[in-house]
């Protein structure tokens, strides 16, 4: 194993946190330098992820690139990190956005400049920590530092309402850290470690009581349900996204909202499967709900930026309802969706963003006959546009198509409910993409807008052939979500069935 092989993990996390650093002492003036520092580190940054992409192993089970240091002896906290199938997608993720998000920023970020790329870089060593983390509190510390970049991200660079936006969006996700914190206390209570594995290894000899498993799961459960945003936890993300800048928008769609889901895999299911069992059919008609709730506001949002935003909340269902199915075809669907709609989404916000700069408006009303004036966007947007409602060929109808099949292994009518989700998404944007693109042109400030520059047409490019990749040939992704998955799945059977067999042992403090 070779020095970087061995570091790897802590090189990726920790280089866009060490460009951050660098660039706080580049004077504010030197704008152009820190726009170039930022893209340079993110852009080795994601070099760093596609190295790990292909360095998986995908024959083996467990935790790959391991790195483990004793952080405090008491109490027993350490620094270890490892990914699996599930996790090495999610960096991949976050290390393409990230330099995306930088490009998409280049001109339309005029106003402290330093600032913003600093926040930006000190985000994605948040983003990457959450999914590399094996031990409670270093996740928990990951999570929360996270946070910080995009409240200011939104609090300072957003539109006209950012300063409510991102105290709404910090108060929510506060207090859903709160309750995984008192989870995360108790299980160190129970099993006397804060190591991940440790846990869990605990676990399967020391069963909780099914009260004490319901109370946990549900402390875990709530944290993430707000980050994802599941219904009805997700008032607070509307307003973060219109508010937020473009980039902040595309971080948050992209990689922010799959924290829930990703939370939701790595902990609930494995670490309190009974519960997760007894909760799944709530979960599941919340997730359905979330489904049809979210198509059918969007339907009649007149605000570009806000129709997508409630898109989301549409497509996160669809990942939520993947999950709680317990079955490989759901979780590889759900997973596979977490990276479609980050790329779609993401790609989205930014084909939203760049009109925004044209027009500084983003109701729909304002627009009309853009396919006239700017046809090489609107080609552009018409892909996202067909990918983010499934088509088939591109990213998107890979996940809902195994998310359906999954949920109807487990129940016909959810595959059906979820499936007139899927309907409802082709009427909200494709009636959105005619009202802008098609017709009569409303507003002659429409007919002299300016096409896609190269840089625009770097990032939009970049973007489709990802959606075309994973569309028209998925197995280099779902191979590597197959051992991980079965083992989750493994674990949650083995001790749902352990926990009907036996009573639970006693715990500290004489509880049964």
């Amino acid at each position: 194993m070779t020095w970087y092989t061995a570091h790897a993990l802590s090189i990726v996390t920790f280089l866009p946190l060490v460009g951050a650093a660098i660039i706080a002492f580049v004077g504010r003036e030197r704008a152009p330098l820190i726009r170039w520092l930022a893209l340079l580190v993110s852009v080795l940054t994601f070099f760093g992820t596609v190295g790990l992409y292909l360095g998986f192993d995908l024959h083996r089970s467990g935790m790959q690139f391991e790195e483990f240091h004793v952080w405090m002896v008491v109490p027993p906290v350490n620094y270890h990190l490892g990914i699996d199938g599930l996790s090495v997608l999610m960096i991949l993720l976050a290390g393409l956005l990230t330099p995306l998000s930088i490009l998409v920023s280049w001109n339309s970020i005029t106003q402290r400049v330093k600032e913003f790329f600093l926040f930006l870089l000190a985000l994605e060593t948040g983003m990457i920590g959450v999914f590399v983390s094996l031990d409670l509190i270093l996740f928990f510390v990951f999570w929360e530092v996270m946070l910080i970049p995009m409240y200011f991200l939104i609090g300072i660079w957003g539109h006209e309402r950012r300063v409510y936006a991102a105290v709404k969006f910090m108060i929510y996700t506060m207090a859903g850290s709160a309750l995984m914190l008192v989870g995360i206390l108790y299980l160190y209570n129970v099993t006397g470690s804060f190591d991940f594995p440790d846990v869990l290894g605990h676990l399967s000899t020391t069963l909780l009581s099914p009260q004490t498993e319901r109370w946990l799961f549900l402390a875990f459960f709530v944290a993430f349900a707000i980050k994802v945003p599941l219904f009805p936890f997700h008032t607070w993300l509307p307003d973060a996204h219109v508010e937020a800048p473009t980039a902040g928008s595309v971080l948050l769609a992209g990689v922010l909202l799959k924290m829930g889901t990703y939370g939701m895999l790595r902990f609930c299911l494995p670490l309190f499967p009974a519960a997760s069992h007894e909760f799944a059919p709530v979960i599941c008609v919340l997730a359905i709900v979330g489904i049809i709730y979210g198509a059918l506001v969007a339907m009649v949002q007149p605000d570009l930026k806000k129709l997508v935003a409630y898109s989301s909340v549409a497509h996160l269902g669809f990942c939520v309802l993947g999950i709680f199915v317990f079955n490989a075809q759901g979780m590889e669907g759900s997973i596979y969706q977490m990276f479609s709609h980050g790329v779609s989404t993401g790609a989205l916000f930014m084909l939203v963003g760049m009109l925004y700069d044209r027009r500084h408006t983003r109701l729909i009303s304002e627009f009309g006959g853009l396919a006239t004036s700017v046809p090489v966007y609107s080609t552009f947007f018409l892909i996202v546009t067909l990918s983010s409602l499934g088509l088939p060929m591109l990213n998107g109808f890979i996940g809902e198509f195994l998310i359906i099949v999954g949920s109807y292994h487990s129940r016909a009518l959810y595959a059906a409910l979820a499936a007139v989700g899927v309907v409802l998404a082709a009427v909200y944007l494709l009636w959105m993409y005619q009202r802008v693109f098609y017709g009569e042109i409303r507003n002659e400030k429409n007919r002299n807008l300016p096409d896609c520059d190269r840089r625009e047409k770097f990032i939009l490019t970049t973007v489709v052939l990802v959606i075309l990749a994973m569309g028209i040939y998925p197995q280099p992704f779902l191979r590597r979500l197959d051992q991980s998955v079965a083992s989750i799945l493994q674990r949650v059977e083995q001790q749902t069935w352990l926990s009907t067999e036996r009573a639970p042992v006693r715990l500290p403090g004489g509880e049964r």
